[in-house]
């Protein structure tokens, strides 16, 4: 019992930790903007990331057969969409709010996979959530339309990985779908990102570049996975929905950006909707 109490212990820190490390990342991340823009950020961050996750996990030995190649090649779209649209959002609107935003594709995936009539409450809570943080044009403290529009295009894209990533999950181990996944992504914003921003790319940047990708991508991936094996599904995934909590708070300490009493009510709605979520699909697994 000593033992298990050990390990479960161990597990929150864990979830805690990659928490903190992806959010600390993308506050990095929002620093570079100036520099490199998101284009070129995210262009390192996917680059460093599928080279560090390909060394690790070595997906050549893994490649999926001719008819399986379609979902693995639609999951790093979408990884790569989820990326690009995500730093594109946070460079108008602060990272706690687009987070939060982004948080809906996941939430959407799992209560629409639901038929039960209770689970409209937490859906109730994160469209009341969505619909407090909508820009008010005439208020001081408005949010850009288009930030809030590309946060939640970047929670359809995780939609998107979320679905896509479950057609590929089978095929091959999970380290090495993520690695493959992240190498599609990798080909088409790499040098898309590149392009964008070659004047700006400078061997100082690329430090940065790798410290992102480590932050953002390998570590939090690594402390998950420790995670998972040592607590239920559930308990992850309720940890887990605290993501736009951290975030906030990263927001606030790293990149000073503070939010108004009605935004953290918002970010609170999305977290009550995601844990009450992540109770649903846990009862209704078990029946």
């Amino acid at each position: 019992m000593q033992a298990s109490s050990k390990s479960y212990l161990l597990a929150i820190v864990c979830v805690l930790l990659a928490m903190m490390t992806i959010q600390t990342g993308a506050s990095f991340a929002k620093q570079l903007f100036p520099i490199v823009g998101p284009e070129g950020t995210t262009a390192l961050r996917l680059g460093f990331s599928a080279f560090i996750l390909c060394l690790v996990f070595k997906p050549w030995k893994h490649l999926p057969t001719t008819g399986n190649r379609i979902p693995i090649i639609v999951y790093g779209l979408s990884l790569g969409g989820m990326n690009i649209l995500f730093y594109y959002a946070i460079e108008r609107i602060p990272l706690g709010i687009g987070v939060a935003l982004e948080f809906t594709g996941p939430l959407a995936v799992a209560l629409f996979s639901s038929r039960r009539k209770r689970d409209l409450f937490w859906v109730a809570c994160a469209i009341a959530g969505i619909l407090l943080l909508l820009p008010d044009m005439s208020g001081q403290d408005s949010l850009d339309p288009l930030g809030v529009a590309l946060a939640l295009g970047a929670g359809a894209c995780w939609a998107g990985y979320i679905l896509f990533g479950k057609k590929t999950g089978t095929q091959s181990s999970g380290g090495a779908t993520v690695a493959l996944g992240m190498t599609v992504a990798a080909i088409v914003l790499v040098p898309y990102g590149g392009i964008m921003q070659s004047p700006a790319f400078t061997w100082e940047i690329i430090p940065l570049g790798i410290g992102i990708a480590i932050l953002s991508s390998a570590l939090p991936y690594t402390l998950e996975m420790v995670a998972l094996r040592n607590m239920p599904s559930q308990g992850f995934s309720v940890m887990m929905s605290l993501e736009p909590a951290i975030a906030s708070l990263a927001g606030f300490i790293i990149l000073g950006e503070l939010l108004t009493l009605w935004q953290w009510l918002a970010i609170l709605l999305v977290i009550i909707a995601s844990v009450g979520s992540s109770f649903s699909n846990a009862k209704k697994q078990a029946t």
